[in-house]
């Protein structure tokens, strides 16, 4: 992948030199424009906070389809809270960038940023986005997990579905060896490709924890183990997972109590979904 070149077009607002032209013909060329733009569709959903707004748009002859990511006026609370996790004071929308060149590094795929750009009132953050490419023919594994194994005979599966738990694992291991946990390890968040390659997406919360840095990777594979669907990936499957995730096949007393805090984390989520009234993946 070829190194990017960001330009600043407007005071606050850099885009890569090869999408600033394309970027200002939809009318997206200072911060004030970024935060009028309506673009196609509106991705909001009901646990958005008030602050943030996700756009989807297109771009070129070709109609290439990009998202935008805004925060304005962050409370502050929040503000601090973030500067305290990543141990460094940036807007919102950054630290859905900061990430990407250390998990890149790890072989880790994520969504090509295109722009993004920040105002700041004295101390706290004024506004911020960021804008991300569309991963080229990709869905989320929550999307495509039941048509990926069952569009084939059944031996086809078993051995398809083993391959895949061991490209998830091993795509878990290599990110957590960046020493990063990303807080929102959902399979929402995880993309695969027409060619089968892994990307991570949604980086805001990820960060480097200085203590508890065991709990919050228990957090991650709780959550990969939460948004799993119980009528496709079986028990023997998440073991699978784990002994790759680890390298380990025979599991020690640590790996027993790791397990024991990753299931009672997925139940408590799922105590909290129920009295939602929502799904709970894994429990299918």
């Amino acid at each position: 992948m070829s190194e990017q070149n960001f330009i600043e077009v407007a005071e606050g607002f850099l885009a890569d030199s090869d999408y600033a032209q394309q970027l200002a013909e939809v009318g997206l060329d200072c911060i004030d424009a970024v935060f009028l733009f309506e673009g196609d569709r509106n991705l909001a959903k009901p646990n958005l906070a008030e602050h943030r707004t996700r756009i989807q748009f297109t771009l070129g002859a070709a109609g290439g389809v990009y998202f935008l990511k805004r925060y304005d006026s962050p409370p502050p609370f929040g503000q601090i809270r973030n500067w305290l996790d990543h141990l460094r004071r940036a807007s919102t929308a950054a630290y859905d960038r900061l990430p990407v060149g250390q998990i890149n590094a790890a072989g880790i795929k994520t969504a090509k940023v295109i722009a993004y750009g920040e105002q700041w009132d004295g101390l706290f953050e004024k506004r911020s986005f960021v804008i991300t490419e569309k991963i080229p023919n990709a869905d989320s594994l929550e999307q495509r997990l039941p048509e990926y194994f069952y569009d084939s005979c059944p031996s086809e599966n078993v051995d398809r579905k083993r391959r895949f738990i061991e490209k998830l694992a091993d795509f878990a291991r290599r990110f957590h060896e960046t020493g990063l946990r990303h807080r929102d390890f959902y399979l929402c968040h995880l993309f695969m490709s027409a060619g089968e390659e892994f990307y991570l997406i949604d980086l805001q919360r990820t960060f480097k924890p200085v203590l508890f840095d065991k709990r919050f990777r228990i957090k991650d594979i709780a959550q990969l183990y939460y948004s799993a669907p119980g009528d496709i990936i079986s028990r023997a499957d998440r073991l699978r997972f784990y002994r790759r995730y680890t390298g380990r096949e025979k599991l020690t007393r640590s790996d027993r109590f790791f397990i024991g805090r990753l299931k009672a984390r997925a139940w408590r989520m799922a105590d909290h979904d129920i009295r939602h009234g929502r799904d709970v993946p894994f429990a299918i």
